[in-house]
């Protein structure tokens, strides 16, 4: 599959959008690093056993 590239992906950034670039990156990271809450992980099972009820 081909990239499509626009006309502001071949200029250069400006520091104000590195500084974007990099503050975002920060804070996917820390999210990624936070563990899943045990609400979602118990609904989560919940899901499962209402697909497969024999299935533990």
């Amino acid at each position: 599959m081909q990239e499509v590239k626009t006309m502001a992906q071949n200029q250069p950034k400006s520091s104000l959008e590195e500084l974007i670039d990099d503050n975002l990156r920060k804070v996917y990271r820390q999210v990624e690093d936070e563990a899943v809450p045990d609400r979602f992980l118990a609904l989560l099972d919940q899901l499962k056993q209402q697909e497969d009820p024999h299935d533990k």
